[in-house]
Formats: structure tokens, C-alpha cells, sequence
């Protein structure tokens, strides 16, 4: 990865990796219906995959919780993946990601 982005996403993430607070129970019911609902609508209801890739921690292995959140914030563009920066704070997108590598998600 360049320096150039590792600089920006330490930048961008930093602060929400190191506070790495749960989001209250409630926020936390929303955002597993969020990846649920949204997310599902294109990476499938089980997350195996579909118009986009699987999110499985098998498929998340060696990516780092940092990027796969900005992904989240960012999207990936030229792809349908759209960002979610609108929508989530840094900190929901880090507890978002951190849960799918652990694959503590229902």
C-alpha cells in the first residue's frame, strides 16, 4: 500500500480504532439490520457473496479492520459498492468491520 494511503487512513481511522467503544445496544441493533438489509442486497443474506464479494472472515482474512471500515466509508469506485459515510460514523463502520472479521455477526 502506498505511504500516501496508510497516512491517510491512520488519519481518516485513527481515533476511531483507538477509542474501539461498543456503540450503545440500541445503535448496535441497527447497524446489524443495516448489514443485514443493505449490505445483504448485494454481498447476500449470508454474506457468501453475490453482486459483490463474500464477507465472510474466511473471505476478510489479512485485511486489516482499519481498511475494510474505510471501504465501508468510502465505497469502491467503478464498483456498486457505494460509500457509507453519509450513513455511519467512523466508529459504527469499525465496529461494523471488526465484527464481520470475527464473524460475530447473526
Amino acid at each position: 500500500m502506498a505511504r500516501t494511503a496508510a497516512l491517510a487512513i491512520a488519519l481518516v481511522l485513527g481515533p476511531a480504532l483507538a477509542a474501539a467503544a461498543e456503540p450503545p445496544a440500541a445503535r448496535q441493533a441497527e447497524l446489524l439490520h443495516l448489514l443485514e438489509q443493505d449490505c445483504g442486497s448485494c454481498h447476500g443474506l449470508t454474506r457468501k457473496g453475490g453482486l459483490g464479494p463474500p464477507l465472510l472472515p474466511a473471505d476478510l482474512d489479512g485485511k486489516d479492520v482499519a481498511i475494510i471500515a474505510l471501504v465501508i466509508l468510502e465505497g469502491v469506485h467503478g464498483t456498486p459498492m457505494p460509500p457509507w459515510k453519509s450513513e455511519l460514523s467512523d466508529e459504527d463502520a469499525v465496529w461494523l468491520a471488526a465484527r464481520l472479521k470475527q464473524g460475530d455477526v447473526p
